[in-house]
């Protein structure tokens, strides 16, 4: 039995997963992550327990599929995007705990680079927008902070990566200091469009270029490790938004996708052609083969499905997620409650890293089924914001079926509101997996032992889809109430 392995870094935890060679997830193994928050807005990861966390989840599914090293093909990598870790480039230590795509602490200095006018210069090289959010900042911060940080990079002595090289890396034992394309689209320091690291930019930021990786293609030798028994060959990278594009097979310009993990990221293909947005969304690559990468627009959501972990985890109303659903088909429907996930402030298309969190139209009577509909439904009108916003950069006629994945999409209530409050069909695939699946194929179709992009497109299958069934008025009136409960909460 021949395998290809997946390797899908999140935010909240690591998972390995075999595909078998019909491109069907097989064996998987999950391990939770822990999150820290030293400060308000600040987010973090143990960039070392991340790597400890790969190792135990491939192992473990390696066990359970009595899979030796010879059996997998290849690996592909998927990670959580934007996080940031700097390392002694001899040791391998990381200088100090990953920074988080979602913490908001370079809040000030980006508002510094803004007001000073470098706004335009960074959304024409990299398609983004001056925020936390991306990685750029966050080098500067630790370069800045941690001591003797800038010294130790003006000498060669760290490296930096977001998660898939610092994996990478760990898994080469040292050789292989690279990165995909999109991965290196998210840091801020990519210029897209002639598809190299920006020297005026790492000025602007000082970080010398001598710490950042060679970029390649989505598939490609990335190099090859020998951690778990045998000699097997990195064939496919993707950051997990992009992986999940390709996953969900959106390889023509106007296809769309969302997926709905601890944030949700809405991408669009525009193949060759960049779109700049009017509407503050974010041009990007959706994925680069031979050289040629193809283009999105993005919308980004900060908090999604994290918002019920923090009804599980912050205010203890569920014990776990699928109890949501019920809760929301047992909200008193009398009551408008909207809850505006701002926690680490507010994505596209506000931008705003000041925000916080906030609740509208509460009761005397507002429980915990009335709060947990609202969150759910919070992520239909975020998705509801950025499609109106992607309409307005490209036209009504590319926006109209929407392919999801995700955590989340397991809801039926869920995904039906989703298509009842954007008023657009909503096809959710037979595989969920999607992310996984996209650097499977990547990695699969590499090493030869998965089919061309063509075929591959053709296996998508549909599980179901969700038509919309509420009357204009009522999507009106509750879209009205968010846009409401928005402003409020941005004032």
């Amino acid at each position: 039995m021949t395998f290809v392995l997946a390797i899908d870094q999140g935010t909240t935890s690591t998972r390995a997963i075999l595909f078998d060679q019909n491109m069907q997830p097989a064996f998987t193994s999950q391990q939770e992550l822990a999150q820290h928050y030293p400060r308000s807005g600040w987010v973090e990861h143990d960039a070392e327990e991340i790597w400890g966390s790969v190792m135990v989840t491939v192992r473990d599914v390696m066990n359970k599929a009595s899979c030796k090293p010879e059996n997998i093909a290849s690996i592909g990598i998927t990670n959580q995007r934007e996080t940031t870790v700097l390392w002694d480039r001899n040791s391998g230590i990381p200088i100090f705990r990953a920074i988080v795509w979602q913490d908001r602490r370079t809040a000030s200095y980006c508002e510094t680079l803004r007001s000073a006018g470098h706004g335009p210069m960074i959304v024409d090289k990299t398609g983004l927008l001056i925020d936390p959010y991306f990685s750029g900042t966050k080098v500067n911060w630790l370069l800045e902070n941690v001591d003797g940080a800038k010294s130790a990079a003006q000498r060669g002595e760290l490296l930096f990566g977001t998660i898939d090289s610092y994996l990478i890396w760990k898994m080469t034992n040292g050789a292989s200091h690279v990165t995909d394309a999109t991965n290196a689209a998210r840091t801020m320091m990519y210029d897209i469009v002639k598809g190299q690291w920006d020297p005026e930019i790492c000025d602007l930021l000082n970080i010398p270029m001598s710490i950042l990786p060679t970029v390649n293609d989505c598939a490609a030798n990335f190099g090859n490790t020998k951690c778990f028994g045998g000699n097997i060959p990195i064939h496919g990278v993707a950051g997990d938004q992009q992986a999940a594009t390709i996953g969900q097979a959106c390889f023509a310009p106007g296809m769309l996708k969302s997926t709905y993990g601890t944030g949700c990221f809405a991408l669009l293909n525009t193949g060759s052609v960049l779109v700049k947005s009017k509407n503050r969304l974010l041009g990007t690559i959706a994925y680069q083969f031979d050289g040629q990468p193809t283009y999105a627009l993005e919308g980004s959501i900060f908090i999604a499905g994290s918002v019920v972990q923090w009804m599980r985890d912050g205010i203890g109303i569920i014990k776990k997620a699928d109890e949501t659903e019920n809760m929301a088909l047992n909200a008193d429907a009398t009551q408008s409650l909207y809850l505006v996930p701002a926690f680490t402030g507010l994505g596209a298309p506000y931008w705003d890293s000041e925000c916080r969190g906030s609740i509208f139209g509460l009761t005397r009577n507002s429980g915990p089924n009335e709060i947990a509909k609202a969150a759910l439904q919070s992520v239909g009108y975020q998705t509801r914001d950025l499609l109106l916003a992607m309409q307005g950069d490209v036209g009504d006629k590319n926006t109209s079926v929407l392919r999801v994945d995700g955590g989340m999409t397991a809801s039926d209530w869920t995904m039906q509101f989703l298509a009842d409050i954007l008023d657009a069909p909503v096809d959710r695939p037979e595989v969920l997996e999607t992310t996984a699946l996209g650097v499977a194929w990547l990695a699969g179709s590499k090493s030869g032992v998965y089919p061309d992009q063509d075929t591959f497109a053709q296996r998508w299958v549909l599980d179901r889809r969700f038509e919309p069934q509420m009357s204009n008025q009522d999507r009106h009136t509750l879209y009205d109430g968010w846009r409401d409960a928005v402003r409020r909460t941005l004032t």
